[in-house]
């Protein structure tokens, strides 16, 4: 679709808030998408899935959806399978892509079925969080390590544990976001993030973006709330490194299946320069703090224009494509 008449795009539905640990940042992400589009002529139209029912999109005429959720029942596949049986296209990855790569688990299951490369990890299902089963997974992965919810984004709930006693409070906090908990290989290092654009054989990585964050705390607060946290972009990585996080990145993409647009966040190890995936974004962030904005700055593409191609880019499973 042609990016110089916003009308052809019909009415559009900018998905946000939701119902998630992430609306906070959902509300920001969606309310810049919006005014966005509606500076380029876009008819576009707030809606809150939790505050409305989706089959008012259907009664309310919408023609496409950029889904601007964050996390459970946005990122997830819900939505996108509502919006498949609507028959509205949307932005992002599909029913499948969409709920795989918001399982953190299962998204490392795949990533290693296909030699990509990514921290090692010990599972505890909610039946093997006993005291014993806990306090052995620092012998499996070694200290530091990260506990985390596998289904949850955006840092919240997650811990990085320095020693034994502190593994029972870090399942805690992870618990209570998610039933399972995920405990991943600490990698020492530079973490880094690569978006990328389009899909398939067409997807196309853009700029990596550097992290450096106080005390390497990238967590919540830092990551949208203050401004401590300072980003490279262009990275200012050799060439060949960059290159490399690029390549697995759009593998990573691929393999998962993803389409539209999405974000690898990466750990390059210290010792040796290698870098490690830990997670796909399949609905990245577009706050003023966002790092797919920044990365597309970096490649000569406005806010603007970044919220039209990904809006163009607005699909259904069932065609696969673009409409």
């Amino acid at each position: 679709m042609s990016l110089q008449d916003p009308k052809l795009f019909g009415k559009v539905a900018v998905l946000f808030g939701g119902s998630s640990a992430e609306r906070e940042i959902s509300l920001m992400s969606g309310t810049g998408v919006l005014e966005a589009l509606r500076s380029r002529g876009v008819d576009a139209h707030a809606f809150d899935p939790s505050q409305r029912d989706l089959s008012e999109l259907r009664s309310e005429g919408f023609a496409r959806c950029f889904v601007a959720l964050h996390g459970r029942h946005g990122e997830d596949g819900t939505v996108q399978g509502a919006l498949e049986l609507l028959g509205i296209p949307y932005t992002g990855s599909g029913v499948m892509a969409s709920s795989v790569a918001m399982d953190k688990v299962m998204t490392k299951r795949i990533w290693q079925a296909d030699g990509l490369p990514t921290p090692k990890y010990v599972r505890l299902a909610f039946d093997q969080q006993s005291r014993e089963q806990v306090r052995a997974v620092p012998d499996v992965l070694g200290l530091p390590l990260i506990v985390k919810p596998p289904r949850e984004g955006s840092s919240i709930g997650v811990t990085k544990v320095q020693g034994y006693s502190e593994m029972q409070d870090a399942v805690a906090l992870s618990a209570r976001y998610d039933a399972d908990v995920l405990c991943e290989e600490f990698i020492e290092g530079e973490e880094v993030t690569c978006a990328v654009l389009g899909h398939g054989l067409d997807a196309r990585a853009l700029p990596v973006v550097r992290i450096a964050a106080p005390e390497g705390a990238y967590d919540y607060q830092n990551k949208y709330f203050t401004d401590d946290v300072k980003y490279q972009c262009p990275s200012g990585l050799p060439e060949a490194e960059e290159h490399e996080i690029q390549r697995i990145t759009l593998a990573a993409y691929r393999t998962l299946g993803c389409r539209g647009w999405g974000r690898a966040d990466v750990m390059i190890r210290a010792s040796d320069r290698k870098p490690f995936l830990l997670e796909m974004n399949t609905s990245p962030g577009m706050t003023s703090h966002s790092l797919v904005p920044m990365s597309a700055r970096a490649a000569g593409i406005a806010y603007e224009e970044l919220c039209l191609r990904v809006l163009a880019s607005a699909t259904l499973d069932a065609t696969g494509g673009s409409l």
